[in-house]
């Protein structure tokens, strides 16, 4: 039998021990949650790829928009990732926008989204910065003309000039793959219009069709913009601060809407590629001008 001193000895000395590994436990959680949105910790490939055998997306439909809540988690009014503020969008009511598509695979495959949903590179997701989740949109191919419909579940891509972050399955359907990256619109869908017009399509497809003319797909011209301005005086001080450095593209000012508010918008471009936006965005920081919009026309 232990004497009293001797159980308070063990006592005090269990409580001690208790103590420095709550305090190391408190320490690792810290460190992992300072270390940003998609900590390297958590996954078994330190960089992402493609499926190491090869897949039949044949079968893989797109996803079929409904009306959801809200997510519970993924959704706070703004966040913070890597110093910068993002603000959650209310609602994605209207929302269309051009930019840069990129894609991720194997390295999330199964690890929770934001939204608190699997990742599961096979279906048709994608991950975007602000708007709601959950959100379906329709994502277009600006260079070939194919389109998909995803549910975005997931917060990123966190990388400058990229718009959405694409499933693996969504991104092999548009035909991006292979290079990594590809020029996108995006247009969020209401589940009730979609709904609506599915409906409308089933009473067409019972009707004579007549001959449609072809689509072209017109190739889109990839750009920078460097700021918007009121006065045209401060659109000409931008592009004098970039008067005697070699740039990949055209630098100019165009002008938007007519007189008395109009636009002068400062940019660079065409470009030739993704890969030359992002090095022109790097040596543009260099020059103190940050975070530049890409632009599609």
């Amino acid at each position: 039998m232990h004497t009293g001193s001797n159980s308070t000895d063990t006592r005090s000395a269990h409580l001690n021990r208790l103590a420095v590994l709550y305090a190391g436990a408190l320490c690792a959680l810290l460190t992992a949650c300072s270390s940003g949105e998609r900590n390297t910790s958590r996954y078994a490939q330190a960089r992402d790829s493609a499926p190491f055998q090869s897949v039949d997306l044949s079968t893989v439909r797109d996803a079929v928009p409904r009306v959801e809540p809200k997510s519970r988690y993924g959704n706070p009014a703004s966040y913070m990732v890597r110093g910068k503020r993002y603000t959650t969008l209310a609602s994605s009511k209207g929302y269309r926008q051009r930019g840069i598509a990129s894609w991720y695979g194997t390295k999330f495959h199964g690890h929770r989204t934001s939204s608190g949903e699997p990742y599961d590179m096979y279906r048709m997701s994608a991950a975007h910065k602000t708007l709601p989740l959950p959100t379906y949109a329709r994502v277009r191919n600006l260079r070939n003309g194919r389109s998909v419909i995803v549910k975005i579940n997931d917060r990123g891509p966190f990388h400058e000039n990229r718009l959405i972050d694409l499933s693996y399955a969504a991104a092999a359907r548009l035909g991006i793959l292979g290079k990594g990256t590809g020029l996108v619109e995006v247009e969020a869908i209401d589940p009730r219009v979609y709904a609506a017009g599915k409906t409308d399509h089933k009473v067409a497809a019972s009707k004579p069709k007549t001959a449609q003319p072809p689509a072209t797909t017109r190739q889109p011209s990839l750009y920078l913009q460097l700021g918007a301005f009121s006065e045209r005086s401060n659109a000409e001080r931008l592009k004098a601060r970039l008067s005697d450095t070699d740039l990949p593209g055209e630098l100019r000012i165009t002008r938007k809407g007519a007189s008395p508010k109009p636009v002068f918008r400062v940019r660079i471009g065409p470009l030739a590629n993704v890969e030359t936006a992002d090095r022109l965005t790097r040596l543009l920081a260099d020059k103190g001008i940050r975070s530049p919009q890409v632009v599609i026309d």
